[in-house]
């Protein structure tokens, strides 16, 4: 079997920026052509220091129930809610210099917001966090001490961390065949 025949089916891409419905946008069209193109496998290189909660999890839900194998790869840094997008993948890899971060949502009250209004914020907050944590769980195998940090502060993982935990299948580099192409998303 030669390079090309080992890849039939499998693309490369590149995905970076903001987790936002322009990610989204941009996912819903890959994925458009992806499945004209008929690709089984597609490799995607994420670079995103997060975003907006409901996007992540809409690419979550989007990405893990199609019927095309992503391959998720971190080689600079995939932070809060685009952690959440990187777990679609059925297979997660890390170089060894990247790193990962995950932590609560957060938001700014607005000057001046009355019990009322601070209450709405809180229980959303409150309510993407379960939903984060629901995703969380079910890929990952974070010990007491990780979650007492993701508790009450940021909680940041090498690769190595990464694959200790089953965030990562293992610490490799995106590093496509030669001679195939690399679509930016």
């Amino acid at each position: 079997m030669d390079q090309h025949e080992k890849f039939d089916g499998h693309a490369w891409f590149t995905l970076s920026g903001d987790v936002n419905s322009d990610m989204v946008h941009r996912m819903f069209d890959a994925v458009a052509d992806m499945t004209e193109d008929m690709v089984t496998d597609a490799h995607v290189l994420l670079q995103s220091n997060g975003g907006y909660v409901s996007d992540g999890i809409c690419l979550y839900n989007y990405l893990s129930k199609l019927p095309i194998r992503f391959h998720f790869y971190n080689a600079g840094a995939v932070a809060s809610i685009a952690v959440i997008v990187f777990l679609a993948g059925q297979k997660r890899y890390a170089s060894s210099t990247a790193r990962f971060m995950v932590h609560k949502s957060h938001a700014s009250a607005p000057s001046g917001a009355r019990p009322e209004a601070l209450r709405i914020i809180v229980e959303g907050l409150q309510a993407d966090d379960a939903r984060t944590e629901e995703i969380l769980r079910r890929h990952v195998e974070l010990s007491e001490d990780h979650w007492q940090v993701h508790n009450y502060s940021d909680l940041h993982l090498t690769a190595k961390q990464a694959a200790d935990v089953k965030m990562i299948d293992k610490v490799m580099d995106f590093a496509p065949p030669k001679g195939r192409r690399v679509t930016n998303i």
